[in-house]
């Protein structure tokens, strides 16, 4: 596979650092920007969103946070309208499905991505924080921070903002999320934040779009293997993600004060 970066991560990071709003949120120049920002977002589609943080405001500054998972093409096919060779930072933690793996070769190579990086926890962390490969079974959020959410806050390090394929309707933390945010001490950009599913879907269908192999069966939100199972009739079609449990989120999205 050409062009696929395996970034690993760097131990001595402070656990959940990215689940916190950035240290610069209350700074005057900050804020005053984040409201231009926002006020030039709210009147634009999802393209025009990708255009004013890839051309406009952010140009090689901003990085895309993609799991090619079930929803995913749709973003990256905008994306790559814009600018194909936009770095995509994908973290491969070592528990996906191996369906995940394929459809990310498969997306890359027909939409023409040019920057996909592969983000992994380095062998010391994983030899130290889980020997046997089986923390996800005793401490989700544990398994998450070392394997998502540290490599990813070193890997976004470099970038001013980030793209991100969050929307509203997919969970509880999300309802009130707005098209352009400040986290981390990076402006995140949510082109996608309107839409429904069946927009998704529809889009998806009009643009000839590969669909991930697992929502056939039975899968309409994809994450590790071990940590994600078939939905039912009837149910969320989240409730296959950390079934049985009140955890939604794996942490690298989340906030103190719901999105600022």
């Amino acid at each position: 596979m050409n062009n696929v970066t395996v970034i690993d991560t760097k131990r001595g990071l402070s656990p959940r650092a990215f689940d916190k709003a950035g240290s610069g949120a209350s700074d005057p120049i900050i804020k005053a920007r984040l409201a231009s920002l926002q006020d030039k977002a709210g009147s634009r589609d999802a393209h025009g969103i990708l255009e004013l943080a890839l051309k406009e405001e952010f140009p090689g500054k901003t990085a895309l946070v993609s799991s090619f998972g079930a929803e995913s093409a749709v973003l990256l096919h905008l994306v790559a309208q814009i600018d194909p060779n936009t770095p995509i930072l994908f973290l491969n933690t070592g528990k996906l499905f191996g369906e995940t793996l394929r459809y990310r070769d498969r997306l890359q190579d027909v939409l023409g991505l040019g920057d996909v990086r592969s983000l992994a926890p380095t062998r010391e962390a994983r030899d130290t924080l889980d020997p046997e490969g089986a923390l996800w079974s005793r401490d989700t959020d544990a398994c998450c921070n070392f394997r998502k959410v540290i490599p990813l806050a070193h890997a976004l390090a470099p970038f001013e903002a980030q793209i991100t394929g969050r929307k509203r309707f997919q969970t509880r933390e999300r309802s009130n999320m707005l098209p352009v945010e400040y986290f981390d001490g990076r402006f995140r950009f949510n082109p996608l934040w309107q839409w429904s599913h069946a927009e998704l879907e529809a889009y998806s269908e009009t643009h000839g779009l590969p669909h991930h192999p697992l929502v056939d069966d039975g899968y309409p939100s994809i994450g590790c293997m071990p940590c994600t199972r078939r939905v039912q009739a009837g149910e969320d079609y989240r409730a296959g993600r950390w079934a049985g449990t009140d955890k939604d989120e794996c942490g690298i999205h989340l906030t103190d004060g719901g999105g600022i």
